[in-house]
């Protein structure tokens, strides 16, 4: 390997690093720097090594970027003789189920008819 091929490899690299943090990194990895001049056969080796799909993606910083989880939302709920309230729905948590008699013994306002589609906890659906 010739010195212009090897410094050509050098003139190809590009960092887009701050100058601080080229300082830092200087003691970090002036051994294996140290060790790529020693060897210029290796060198010439990483240079050739192809990258596949998942180390191109790290390289190049094309990650997608990650979103919160949703988690909990505010859903709109309305209750005869009742103010407008908002309901706290957690998109991971369980339910309770209340018997219509407890319902009745409470006192309060009566209940209209609703449909309801429910995933449990094992995946399977049941329909209320």
């Amino acid at each position: 390997m010739t010195n212009e091929n090897f410094f050509q490899i050098f003139k190809d690299l590009n960092f887009n690093i701050s100058f601080a943090d080229a300082f830092i990194l200087m003691q970090k990895f002036g051994p294996s720097i140290k060790s790529w001049l020693t060897n210029k056969d290796k060198l010439c080796e990483l240079s050739r090594t192809p990258l596949n799909e998942h180390c191109s993606v790290v390289l190049l910083k094309k990650l997608p970027e990650k979103l919160g989880d949703p988690g909990k939302f505010l859903i709109p709920c309305d209750f005869l003789g009742m103010a407008e309230c908002l309901a706290l729905a957690n998109l991971d948590a369980s339910i309770n189920l209340m018997p219509l008699s407890v319902w009745n013994n409470l006192s309060l306002p009566d209940l209209s008819p609703t449909c309801m589609t429910l995933e449990l906890a094992d995946r399977s659906i049941s329909c209320l």
